[in-house]
């Protein structure tokens, strides 16, 4: 597709479009990075490099909704969800909290919003002390700041335990008493104990079991619904997240590079990342050959130093001179719907239909492909 199908539209006119009306969104974030430093160097040590993990995301969360965030390992997903919770410092970029910006609040401007911004984290298995009972592990949010609900913190407790499916009478049981998905709803009852505006999900079920899965995932779906609760969810499990999330935002090597509503970017992807995320998702269709089939080769490029212009043009079968020089901007494309932003030169048609012919980014498999009966390939270069 040639250029002058995208609009001239910047990135920052674009978000106001993803939600009809005067919705003001209740977490806003612009060109967010975060850079660790690579010591070396004998006998002072010195900073030889940067490890860019992430490096200019923007998205905004609305209230209620869930934004799902998914990628491949090391893209970046959970040092966002980390830096959104404060828990680390952001290098450079700004994170605008009800209109408040927190990029840079010390600990006692963070005290009253601290309560209002919760996190799960991914594994249940190292996020609960093992010395505390449960009732201290969910009653600790309550001491902290100073909450004392009516009837006292521990009849709350017992409250959030049988809210997330657990026996109220767990309160005094250690965490090496419980199996993976009964930790994973302390944690749950841990986050939502201060009744929080927005939850940071970072791959809340990865570490379980495929048949605890989807309990603790409507689990999350109920929570958010009675209690109203946004959701940050960062998952590399495309099937969940189009289960949970309203909006997606896919990352590639610490970018955005689309986001849309879940129909959209499900059905009508138009970046090439997207596509071949999409169709390695495994389905149980008979139908399945009319879907297109993208296999890319190699890992992700290196984040210390990572590819110029696109940053996926290494791994991309569209890549032309001018990925390699520019980096395009994540913009809406014409025939999108509202609020579908792609950061893509030349970016792909939107179905993920079977083509013509697969595409197989891998020599090895190529070679093998070649071997056989049928099997067409298009490959780089």
């Amino acid at each position: 597709m040639s250029d002058n199908t995208k609009t001239t539209t910047a990135v920052a006119d674009s978000f106001p479009q993803q939600r009809d009306g005067d919705t003001a969104p209740l977490l806003q974030v612009r060109g967010l990075k975060k850079h660790f430093p690579i010591k070396g160097g004998f006998p002072v040590k010195r900073t030889v490099g940067h490890v860019k993990a992430v490096d200019g995301v923007d998205f905004e969360v609305y209230p209620g909704e869930s934004l799902g965030l998914v990628g491949e390992s090391g893209c970046g997903k959970s040092t966002t969800g980390r830096l959104l919770t404060r828990l680390l410092e952001p290098t450079q970029g700004t994170i605008e909290y009800k209109g408040q910006d927190i990029t840079r609040a010390n600990r006692r401007q963070l005290a009253p919003i601290r309560s209002e911004i919760q996190m799960i984290f991914q594994d249940p298995y190292a996020s609960l002390n093992p010395r505390q009972t449960v009732g201290t592990i969910i009653a600790g949010p309550m001491e902290i700041n100073g909450i004392n609900p009516p009837g006292g913190r521990e009849k709350r407790v017992r409250e959030l335990l049988e809210i997330v499916g657990l026996n109220p009478e767990h309160y005094n049981r250690f965490p090496h008493e419980f199996s993976g998905g009964q930790r994973q709803r302390i944690g749950v009852a841990r986050a939502v104990a201060l009744q929080p505006k927005l939850i940071v999900a970072d791959e809340p079920v990865s570490a379980l079991d495929v048949s605890i899965q989807a309990q603790v995932v409507n689990l999350l779906q109920e929570v958010q619904r009675e209690m109203g609760i946004a959701f940050v969810f960062i998952a590399h499990d495309l099937a969940i997240v189009r289960h949970f999330s309203q909006r997606v935002a896919v990352m590639y090597l610490g970018k955005v590079v689309e986001v849309a509503d879940r129909d959209s970017l499900y059905n009508r992807p138009r970046h090439p990342y997207t596509h071949a995320l999409l169709s390695a998702v495994p389905e149980a269709d008979l139908d399945a050959d009319k879907r297109e089939r993208i296999r890319l080769e190699g890992d992700v490029p290196s984040p210390i130093s990572p590819p110029s212009g696109c940053r996926f043009r290494t791994r991309c079968w569209k890549a032309q001179d001018k990925c390699a020089t520019e980096e395009p901007p994540l913009v809406q494309l014409s025939g999108n719907r509202a609020g579908h932003l792609t950061a893509c030169h030349f970016p792909e048609e939107p179905t993920t239909e079977a083509r013509g012919e697969d595409i197989v980014m891998d020599r090895g498999l190529k070679a093998l492909e070649d071997g056989a009966e049928g099997g067409t390939t298009i490959t780089k270069g």
